[in-house]
């Protein structure tokens, strides 16, 4: 089908169906890039645009992360997980009364949808405490 038809089938002009960009590829400044980038993983578009200004290169922000974009360069942040610092040890269970408590924090939801959690302003709402040996159960 003709560019002619093709125009007239839907509202656009032909110079808008024949248009090509004219941009300048820089290909330069993609080889550096990714070459800083493969360097410097921990660095994201910003620090790179900083590295490549004290470099010489007469570059912005915006421009070196279209190209970071398009390089594919960009990695996707993920929530970094809490974890604990060491290895957690099983602790032995109590053998006589009074050598291992338990505490017990409760939360409770109001009418308004709010949460009450184990210290509300600095006063618990409901804490206790209970030796798991005895089963001795104290309100604190």
């Amino acid at each position: 089908m003709s560019q002619r038809r093709v125009a007239g089938l839907i509202p656009v002009d032909r110079m808008t169906l024949r248009y090509t960009h004219h941009r300048d590829p820089q290909e330069a400044l993609r080889v550096r890039l990714r070459e800083l980038a493969g360097s410097r993983v921990r660095y994201g578009y910003r620090r790179l645009t900083v590295l490549l200004k004290c470099e010489g290169w007469e570059v912005n922000a915006k421009r070196i992360y279209r190209l970071y974009v398009e390089e594919g360069l960009i990695v996707r942040t993920k929530k970094r997980k809490d974890r604990a610092q060491r290895q957690r040890v099983a602790q032995g269970s109590a053998l006589r009364p009074n050598q291992k408590w338990s505490m017990d924090f409760v939360a409770q939801r109001l009418p308004d949808g709010r949460w009450i959690t184990g210290a509300d302003g600095g006063r618990p709402v409901h804490q206790g405490g209970c030796d798991v040996a005895g089963r001795q159960h104290v309100e604190l």
